[in-house]
Order: C-alpha cells, then sequence, then structure tokens
C-alpha cells in the first residue's frame, strides 16, 4: 500500500508550482525535488535546500542559509553536497521563492543532466 501524500512535499510542490511541472520523490530518508527530469531541491527534516553554483551559495548563505552536509555511514565522513537551505522569507511568498524579486538572492538554478 503507497504511503499517504506528504503534506511538506505537497507544500513544496505548491511553492515552486510557478516553475512548471514540480514532482518530488522520497529518497533516501528524505526527498528529491525534479523539474524535467532534473533534481534542482532536497528535503531533509522539513527543509529545502537548493542546489548551487558559486554565486548563489554566496547569496544564500549571506540571508543565513546553511549548507547540507551528508555524513557518510561507517566512516563518519562529512561531505558538502552543494546544496544550502533556502531563507526563511521564500517559504511564505512563493513568488519570492521562485524569482527571488526585491532580494539581494535570486533562487535560480542551473542543472545539468549527467550523461550515462
Amino acid at each position: 500500500m503507497p504511503k499517504p501524500p506528504d503534506p511538506f512535499h505537497e507544500f513544496v510542490a505548491e511553492v515552486f508550482g510557478p516553475m512548471g511541472a514540480v514532482r518530488v520523490r522520497r529518497m533516501f530518508g528524505g526527498a528529491g525535488v525534479f523539474l524535467e527530469g532534473v533534481m534542482f531541491a532536497l528535503l531533509d527534516d522539513e527543509t529545502i535546500y537548493l542546489k548551487t553554483d558559486p554565486d548563489l551559495r554566496a547569496a544564500l548563505e549571506d540571508e543565513g542559509g546553511a549548507s547540507f552536509i551528508w555524513t557518510r555511514p561507517g566512516d563518519g565522513k562529512q561531505i558538502d553536497m552543494g546544496y544550502v537551505r533556502i531563507p526563511d522569507a521564500a517559504l511564505d511568498d512563493p513568488d519570492l521563492a521562485v524569482s527571488g524579486a526585491g532580494e539581494p538572492w535570486r533562487l535560480r538554478w542551473r542543472p545539468r543532466r549527467i550523461r550515462g
């Protein structure tokens, strides 16, 4: 029997809905947020982390965003996965989350498809 929809996942899909057909998929104890088959955000403990480039990382960190650090099982090595938490203000304003209008940072993403 499939799990019922997660209310936070539904909220995230609504926040990023203006970008297109956003899907949230459970994975590895958290979830990935996808647009056109490309993961651009991850969810962990009801927190949204965006995949970043150096400019977006700096802007999000200036707004209080923290890096998503994964701890590898076995040896406990901590790895920065390249995702940064979005500012709380973006959760209250879906337009801000998508466009970043009026803020010193922009929630933009430039996904790269992995060829294989």
